[in-house]
């Protein structure tokens, strides 16, 4: 495939191994079963833990990044795999007390994982090509997490579910030992990388950027309509007629039309605007759900979920993107944080507040999900006119970019992502190459140290995701 081949190398590695993780990543699916189950809970005691264990993937999204940008984005991703393996082989032998803090830490470990993932894809490529490359690898972790559920299933059935916890633990140690051979921390890669105390601070960057704070509080608010189609979607078909099997085909139709359509998608749409893609997205996500506002009938409930699908291939990989794009070299795993923790949050405010909502006005939900996404489409739809104070534009000529950045090189400044050289884009200070340790202010991938200032042009990466 022509796409593939406008991936780099060390990004298709990584899609590997996403999609290797995916497939032992169960745990979690049967993890409220097993709690009610084997351990004998009860299902209040089960929701309470299972509700922590989501505070801390969350928590673990939305701090990933800030200690990847001080510590190194592919050091925090190891530490990540190495905690999160190693607590879920020990949770089988150990108490139902412990299981309130184990259960926690192994998610938040997750969390810091998915976040230093999503850095490291966005420090491996130039921006502009960044789209494709978080297709890809949203394509992998899709396709292992299709392929993890109905193989937990049948470990479960055959042995049980304390094997469960021990093939997940144990895969996601060689999930970190096979990121640690494909990126390998050669060269003089420092293990403690250079703070520059002059590099502006988080919220100062974000405020230069408007249109990036919109699109964060608009993913807020569409994730938590997005996930209504894990709690309150199948109450809902339930409530109808609708059996358990009706519903798992609906799940099913949106995983087969992402793994079909979302490669191409990303690769015919390449050029286009990101705020402009992710809007439209936005808004098919709000239109799924209006179509249930008439009713329940199968080909009402096909048509939400195909428009929901479509509407996710459009949105969430060009919004991945263009928080990387926008992202100071600096801050590259701060912003991919604050994406990752937004694009995620649904998954512990959707249950409550859309349960809520439903026991008490059911016939309001699908209409206020509907005014939510579209409202946010909107609002994404118009922050692209938003001006980006201080960014160079697109085509700055053969020369030098002017941008935000500081002095670099031979005393010309040279802009955050603004073309240099002969068109290669190179960052504020940011990380750089492919294939080992991505920490800021220049750390060196694959033994070949980063250059700065105008001969930097070599189309050299400026900076390193199943949401």
């Amino acid at each position: 495939m022509g796409m593939l081949r406008e991936v780099p190398g060390t990004v298709r590695l990584l899609a590997l191994g996403a999609f290797l993780n995916g497939v032992v990543s169960f745990t979690f699916v049967y993890l409220f079963v097993y709690l009610t189950g084997p351990r004998g809970l009860s299902v209040a005691q089960a929701g309470v833990i299972s509700g922590i264990g989501g505070i801390g993937l969350v928590a673990g999204n939305f701090t990933g990044g800030w200690f990847g940008d001080r510590y190194g984005h592919r050091r925090m991703l190891l530490a990540g795999a190495c905690a999160s393996g190693a607590a879920l082989v020990a949770l089988p032998v150990l108490p139902v007390a412990a299981l309130c803090a184990v259960l926690p830490l192994a998610q938040y470990a997750s969390g810091v994982v998915r976040a230093a993932n999503a850095a490291l894809v966005a420090v491996s490529v130039p921006e502009g090509g960044r789209r494709q490359s978080f297709a890809l690898t949203r394509f992998a972790a899709n396709g292992g997490f299709a392929v993890g559920p109905p193989l937990g299933a049948l470990i479960a059935a055959r042995f049980s579910y304390d094997w469960l916890f021990l093939a997940d633990g144990l895969g996601t140690l060689l999930f970190a030992a096979y990121v640690a051979r494909i990126l390998p921390a050669r060269g003089p890669a420092r293990t403690g990388p250079a703070r520059d105390p002059h590099a502006p601070g988080l919220w100062r960057e974000l405020r230069a950027r408007p249109a990036v704070l919109v699109l964060l509080a608009a993913i807020v608010c569409v994730d938590l309509v997005y996930r209504q189609q894990y709690s309150t979607l199948p109450v809902f078909l339930a409530d109808h007629g609708h059996g358990t099997q009706f519903y798992g085909w609906l799940i099913a139709v949106n995983g087969g039309v992402i793994l079909c359509l979302e490669l191409p998608a990303a690769h015919a749409l390449r050029n286009r605007s990101p705020l402009g893609i992710v809007g439209v997205g936005l808004l098919l996500v709000g239109l799924g759900y209006a179509v249930l506002i008439p009713g329940a009938g199968v080909l009402f409930a096909v048509a939400m979920m195909v428009s929901l699908t479509l509407g996710e291939i459009l949105y969430k990989t060009p919004a991945t993107a263009y928080v990387a794009d926008q992202a100071p070299g600096h801050a590259q795993g701060r912003f991919q944080s604050l994406y990752a923790g937004a694009s995620i949050s649904g998954q512990v405010l959707a249950p409550p507040l859309g349960g809520a909502l439903y026991a008490g006005a059911p016939a309001l939900l699908w209409p206020l999900c509907a005014v939510l996404a579209g409202g946010a489409g909107v609002a994404v739809l118009a922050a692209g006119r938003l001006r980006e104070p201080g960014r160079p534009p697109r085509a700055a000529g053969p020369g030098r970019g002017a941008g935000t950045g500081g002095p670099v090189g031979h005393g010309g400044p040279v802009g955050h992502g603004g073309p240099v050289g002969s068109g290669g884009p190179v960052g504020s200070g940011g990380d750089t190459g492919i294939g080992g340790e991505a920490a800021p202010g220049g750390d060196v991938w694959a033994g070949s140290p980063v250059r700065r200032g105008p001969d930097a042009g070599t189309g050299s990466p400026e900076r390193a995701p199943a949401g």
